[in-house]
């Protein structure tokens, strides 16, 4: 019997939280061996007691401080005792069979390091928000989403196949793998941190998978969300960071040039006609980490 350690973050979403349980109570496995670490990132208040109350085998794990989703997932993964780490995020639902179709294709494929479901929007089940992804454009980092809000009429549901990127809100590898690959880079504290996972798992000559036979619904909006300090900061910084990292010098040069003189140019006179201009410094912001933080850096350089 296979060994499953689901892994999900919190950071104050406590009625998502008894949501996204439920689901997992009403859809267990039925061929594995399931544990579930939830790793409570730093909120404000805790509810460990009436978790367990919902899911009493819950591991509950406690961070004083925010680590972010690369840094909280990391901790359950250090934690996770399973043969599969799935991790989950906790604005999701899962369906029926959901955890044994993600072991059987990684059972079938041994080549797949990363693998994701079909992933529907929760508060409109018949959109797709995630059928995989294509291939980056290095030179300007930008991709595109395959099926992304095409109505749901079973064209995934028998796909099986490489992809651009895994979705981060719902992602399946090998624990064994990961001795090669390594734990996600905690530097990017949010967005692009799968993206960057990807990267070193493709490196090591796993392939990133997409399959339809799964399939998740997730509670993000199907509009693009509202601007904030932190999404515009850390937006900015780790598109240029995701570069860095996994381009040689002359592709982030050229790449830099652009990001600066045309992509970032762009969204300042944007942030201007919607009258935004408190979110163009941290634009500048974000480039500006890059030029003062190594890609190693472990300093997140947050101040908001």
């Amino acid at each position: 019997m296979k060994y499953v350690s689901i892994i999900t973050v919190n950071f104050n979403q406590h009625q998502v939280n008894l949501e996204f349980l439920k689901s997992l109570i009403e859809y267990p496995s039925k061929k594995c061996k399931v544990e579930l670490i939830f790793v409570d990132n730093g909120s404000s208040l805790q509810h460990q007691t009436e978790y367990k109350d919902v899911y009493p085998e819950l591991v509950y794990i406690r961070s004083d401080k925010n680590l972010g989703f690369a840094g909280g997932n990391n901790l359950g993964i250090d934690a996770a005792n399973g043969d599969y780490l799935l991790l989950l995020n906790n604005d999701t639902e899962i369906t029926d069979g959901f955890i044994d179709a993600m072991v059987n294709e990684m059972e079938q494929k041994p080549e797949i390091g990363l693998l994701s479901p079909l992933i529907l929007y929760h508060d409109a089940p018949s959109i797709i928000q995630y059928a995989g992804f294509t291939d980056m454009n290095y030179l300007t980092c930008r991709n595109s989403g395959i099926g992304s809000m095409e109505v749901d009429n079973g064209q995934f549901d028998n796909d099986s196949r490489s992809t651009g990127f895994c979705h981060g809100a719902a992602m399946m590898c090998r624990k064994a793998d990961l001795q090669l690959v390594g734990l996600m880079a905690d530097e990017f504290f949010l967005y692009y941190e799968e993206l960057d996972w990807c990267e070193k798992f493709k490196k090591s000559g796993k392939k990133i998978w997409f399959t339809g036979k799964a399939k998740i619904y997730h509670k993000e909006s199907m509009s693009v969300g509202k601007e904030s300090a932190i999404k515009t900061y850390f937006m900015t910084r780790n598109r240029m960071l995701f570069i860095r990292r996994n381009t040689g010098f002359l592709n982030t040069l050229l790449f830099t040039i652009y990001y600066i003189f045309i992509a970032c140019s762009k969204q300042i006179i944007t942030y201007l006609l919607k009258g935004r201009k408190d979110l163009i410094k941290w634009v500048l912001k974000g480039v500006l980490w890059n030029f003062t933080n190594g890609i190693d850096s472990k300093k997140l350089g947050i101040n908001i």
